[in-house]
């Protein structure tokens, strides 16, 4: 009787976990295949969308960079993706992303005008303290390579919100390891 409770409460929880994953075409057809197995994220997607909080693009704008040319909305096309994501307790940024960090760096480059923040952010775990200078280290990783590949220091904004605004809400390592981020908001002038 014991084991036939246990299989119940196994069956019931996988299908309110398939009822609860996010299987939108539109989230979907966003997905970039070039992370490897070894890259610790189950999701792929790096467009910037932070289902958190239900804004497209980044936190601070809106989906504004989608405006600056249809660049932003090829899902093929690396200034798509406004996310860079790291592994615990890391700022290092991971070799998937430098196409991505690389390609908005060739962007402000050539729109010296342009500006963007640099949004860090951390999973839940662990102090609040050290989530924010977690967050502040991932996002100052990402703009010293920015400056090293010649972005000027004026068009760079890092900020940290540490465990404060999840992209994903949930206490496991799916949700944490898409909270462990930085986004590239770019800014209106």
């Amino acid at each position: 009787m014991k084991l036939n409770k246990t299989i119940i409460a196994l069956a019931i929880s996988a299908a309110f976990l398939s009822a609860c994953s996010d299987t939108d075409e539109k989230d979907a057809s966003l997905t970039d295949g070039s992370l490897n197995a070894n890259s610790g994220i189950n999701d792929a997607s790096t467009n910037g969308l932070n289902k958190g909080y239900g804004m497209n693009g980044s936190t601070m704008n809106g989906d504004y960079a989608s405006t600056l040319g249809p660049e932003f909305n090829d899902p093929n096309n690396p200034l798509s993706k406004r996310t860079i994501y790291f592994m615990l307790d890391s700022s290092e940024v991971m070799p998937d992303f430098v196409t991505v960090i690389s390609a908005h760096s060739q962007y402000l480059i050539a729109n010296p005008s342009q500006h963007i923040t640099l949004e860090g952010n951390g999973d839940e775990r662990g102090s609040r303290e050290y989530n924010i200078a977690l967050g502040e280290q991932r996002a100052k990783s990402v703009a010293s390579m920015m400056k090293a590949r010649g972005v000027s220091e004026n068009q760079l904004n890092v900020v940290s919100y540490g465990e404060e605004k999840p992209a994903v809400l949930g206490n496991n390592e799916a949700a944490w390891e898409k909270n462990r981020r930085v986004e590239v908001a770019y800014q209106p002038r």
